[in-house]
C-alpha cells in the first residue's frame, strides 16, 4: 500500500513490538481478501491462488483459531464470465449483474478449495443497511456466532446485487472494520497486493521506505493516502487507514500483508517478519459506542452551541434542547444523527430522542417548555450521554 511523503511515518517505523505475542493472542481473525489478489492476469478469478488461501486459513484454524473470510472478487468474477473488462464509471446495473453472475462462481471455488480440507464454509452478503439497524446487526452477530461454533468459514461479501450509494460499504476495507466489531474479532488481516505501508508509492518510486509499525494514525497520514490503482479494486491506502482507525478505536490491531506470496499469511502468525502492523488503542470503545460512531448511519444532524459543545465534550453532560441551534435533515426519534458546531465541523455522534420535526419547535428552549410546546414530554434530553459518542 501507498503513501505520500511524510515525516510523521518515518518517526514511527522504528518501534519495536514481540509479533509473534500479538498474533499468537488472535483467536477470532477476520480475513479481507481483495479482488486484486484474487484475480489473475485475465482479472478472473486465480484458482491456483485460491487453492493456496484455503490451505494457509485451514492452517490456522487447525491451531485453534476461528476464520471470518470478508471476499471481494463478485464483480471481476462476472466481468470475466461476460468477457468484459471493469472501467472507470460503469454503471451501476452493469456491476450488479456482473455480482449476480460472478458470487456463484466465486462461492463455488470457496466451497470446492476449503472443501479439500474438510472446511465446511457459508456466505453471507450484507449491505450497510443490514449493521446500521441495531436489531439486524445484532442478528448478524448471532448468526456468526452459530457458524463458528459449527466449525464453518463465514465468507463475507457486500450484497452488491442489490447495494445502491446509500446502503453501500464503500468498499470491503470498510466492511471488514465492521465485520471486526461484528464478531467481537480479535484481529484484522488484509491481504493486498503490496508487501505493507510505504512512505511513497514504491511502484513509482524505488527509494519508498517501508513502514512496518504504525503506532497511531494522524491527521497527515489519512491526508496523504492514496486510492487504489486498480481496475479492479474499489479500496486504496486511504480506505485502508480509515479501517485501521476504526478496528483500533475498537481496540483491535490490524495488519496489511502481500497475499499474492505465498505462506505470508501461515508467516505472520508464526511471527515471522513482514507487513505492516497498525497498532490500537488502548482504551477500546465499548460494543454499542462503536457501533454508533463507525457503523450506524447518520440521517441528519444538530448544529449545537459553543456552550453545548463544551458540556458535551468536556462535562460529559447529555445534549438538551437549549444547546441546538438548527436541525439538519429529516429523522425520527432512534435515528443516529451527527452533532456540529457552528465551524461545521462533526463532533459527535448520538441516538435522537426527538424526531426532526419535533426538535424543529423546541431548539433552544428549556426542558421545562417542552410539554407545553409539544402536548407531551417523553425525556429531557435530546441524546443521552449513553448514546453519544465524541468522535
Amino acid at each position: 500500500m501507498l503513501m505520500a511523503d511524510s515525516r510523521i511515518l518515518f518517526m514511527q517505523k522504528n518501534i519495536s513490538i514481540d509479533r509473534k505475542n500479538l498474533f499468537s493472542k488472535a483467536k477470532r481473525v477476520v480475513i479481507k481478501v481483495g479482488s486484486a489478489v484474487l484475480t489473475g492476469a485475465g482479472e478472473g478469478l486465480d484458482q491456483k491462488r485460491i487453492e493456496q488461501l484455503a490451505g494457509e486459513i485451514s492452517a490456522i484454524m487447525d491451531q485453534g483459531r476461528e476464520v471470518i473470510l470478508v471476499s471481494s472478487g463478485a464483480i471481476a468474477a462476472g466481468l470475466a464470465k461476460l468477457g468484459m473488462k471493469k472501467t472507470k464509471g460503469m454503471p451501476l446495473p452493469l456491476k450488479q449483474a456482473a455480482a449476480a453472475v460472478g458470487q456463484s462462481g466465486l462461492m463455488w471455488m470457496y466451497e470446492r478449495t476449503f472443501g479439500a480440507h474438510g472446511r465446511k464454509v457459508a456466505q453471507i452478503l450484507l449491505t450497510r443497511e443490514d449493521l446500521s439497524n441495531r436489531v439486524r446487526f445484532l442478528n448478524a452477530r448471532n448468526t456468526l456466532q452459530v457458524l463458528l461454533e459449527h466449525d464453518v468459514v463465514p465468507i463475507i461479501n457486500e450484497n452488491d446485487t442489490v447495494a445502491v450509494d446509500e446502503i453501500k460499504f464503500g468498499d470491503n476495507d470498510n466492511l471488514s472494520g465492521m465485520v471486526v466489531h461484528l464478531a467481537d474479532a480479535d484481529l484484522l488481516v488484509i491481504l493486498s497486493d503490496i508487501d505493507g505501508l510505504y512512505t511513497a508509492d514504491p511502484r513509482l518510486r524505488p527509494s519508498a521506505e517501508f513502514i512496518p509499525v504504525v503506532e497511531k494514525i494522524t491527521a497527515e497520514m489519512e491526508k496523504g493516502a492514496g486510492d487504489a490503482l486498480s481496475s479492479i479494486g474499489t479500496g486504496g491506502m486511504r480506505s485502508k487507514i480509515m479501517t485501521a482507525k476504526k478496528v483500533g478505536a475498537y481496540g483491535v490491531p490490524m495488519v496489511i500483508i502481500n497475499g499474492r506470496k505465498q505462506g505470508t499469511l501461515s508467516g505472520l502468525f508464526a511471527g515471522k517478519e513482514g507487513g505492516t502492523i497498525f497498532l490500537p488503542k488502548a482504551d477500546r470503545n465499548r460494543s454499542r459506542q462503536h457501533w454508533i460512531a463507525y457503523t450506524a448511519c447518520s440521517n441528519g444532524g444538530v448544529v449545537v452551541d459553543d456552550g453545548g459543545r463544551d458540556a458535551l465534550e468536556n462535562k460529559g453532560k447529555s445534549l438538551l434542547p437549549g444547546g441546538i441551534v438548527r436541525v439538519e435533515g429529516s429523522f425520527k426519534a432512534g435515528d443516529c444523527v451527527n452533532c456540529s458546531d457552528n465551524r461545521g465541523n462533526v463532533f459527535a455522534r448520538g441516538l435522537t430522542k426527538y424526531s426532526s420535526a419535533d426538535l424543529e419547535k423546541i431548539r433552544g428552549m428549556k426542558t421545562s417548555q417542552i410539554a407545553s410546546v409539544l402536548g407531551h414530554k417523553d425525556y429531557d434530553e435530546v441524546i443521552h450521554r449513553d448514546d453519544l459518542v465524541i468522535l
